[in-house]
């Protein structure tokens, strides 16, 4: 089937992801820093599959190690994950986020060169449609972004598009996100964030499971039906099968290619904490706490383009998604 090289592949979405590519017959090789994830995470990959995942624990940014592995492995694609992913840390630090995310792409695009490696599939985000797009978000929007991570995405994708541009034989495929949530059937792997989680369902099972004490939901007065955020909430799963359709699409098309992946359907904070709590069978306590500086009231995506060009849709209910990310909550309460 091929051999796809996944950075920040012991990651949330990552992990899920190997899975989805050791069950279809791709062999699978990890880099990972392990600075948001355990490598315990490849151990409970290969106990999901019952595959080998060959494991380098190195930076991105290592140019030396990145091209030790391209040496070392004959690449087929690359499934690009690896980077600083937390909103409002990026405010904070603005250049680690820079450094980091932009340098990290480089170093990575540049081995790829050099080695001949002309097919990549990069992890962008829904946040690359900014502040003024109305939704649903398409495609063909123009980007932008409301703080330093989103602008990592933003440039990434402007790399991608003139790399695609001068070397026509290129193919690059972003898949924006929306939200993802859920964790393996299997209750082996799940969203594991170090420290305090900053998104929310990790921390709605962390009050859920007691290692928290209350949720914050940031507004209750935007213009929503219950004044809560509404966002498009996806099963990891789901968008972990779509990174192997474009896998395959990017295998059979040239050029930059920009693809949402959602379920098209928003949901609202609040509707989100009262699915929690029918999984879990008891109250989630949250208070209502100020706005947070750059969050916008709605965000889904129009999600046709992935039907109509990877053949993709997705599959999982909000129920489900709750009832997987509690399993996984119950059986590591204290993470991997």
């Amino acid at each position: 089937m091929g051999k796809i090289l996944v950075t920040g592949g012991a990651g949330f979405i990552g992990s899920h992801t190997c899975v989805e590519f050791l069950e279809r017959g791709y062999e699978v090789v990890v880099l990972d820093n392990l600075s948001n994830s355990k490598e315990e995470s490849i151990r409970r990959i290969e106990q999901i599959t019952g595959k080998h995942v060959k494991f380098y624990r190195a930076d991105m940014r290592d140019a030396a190690a990145v091209r030790a592995i391209f040496k070392a492995h004959p690449i087929d694609a690359v499934v690009h994950f690896a980077g600083l992913k937390a909103v409002g840390e990026s405010v904070e630090k603005p250049l680690a986020y820079y450094e980091n995310n932009l340098n990290g792409t480089f170093v990575l695009l540049n081995a790829m060169h050099e080695a001949g490696c002309k097919r990549i599939v990069f992890s962008s985000s829904a946040t690359v449609y900014g502040m003024h797009n109305p939704v649903p978000y398409v495609e063909n929007m123009p980007t932008s972004a409301t703080n330093p991570y989103g602008y990592t995405k933003v440039m990434i994708e402007q790399m991608l598009q003139d790399i695609c541009h001068a070397q026509p034989d290129f193919s690059a495929v972003a898949l924006r996100y929306f939200n993802p949530i859920g964790a393996h059937k299997s209750g082996l792997i799940g969203e594991d964030p170090n420290g305090i989680p900053n998104n929310l369902l990790p921390y709605i099972g962390q009050v859920a499971v007691g290692k928290l004490q209350q949720l914050s939901v940031f507004g209750d007065d935007y213009d929503t039906p219950d004044g809560t955020g509404v966002r498009d909430y996806i099963h990891v799963v789901d968008l972990a099968k779509g990174h192997v359709c474009a896998i395959a699409y990017a295998m059979a098309h040239e050029g930059f290619m920009p693809i949402n992946l959602g379920t098209g359907n928003g949901v609202s904070v609040l509707e989100m904490v009262h699915a929690y709590e029918k999984a879990c069978g008891h109250a989630i306590s949250y208070r209502i706490a100020p706005r947070r500086a750059g969050d916008i009231a709605t965000s889904y995506a129009d999600a046709s383009r992935a039907k109509e060009l990877l053949g993709w849709e997705a599959q999982e209910t909000l129920e489900t998604m709750c009832e997987d990310s509690w399993r996984f909550m119950q059986q590591n309460p204290n993470g991997l």
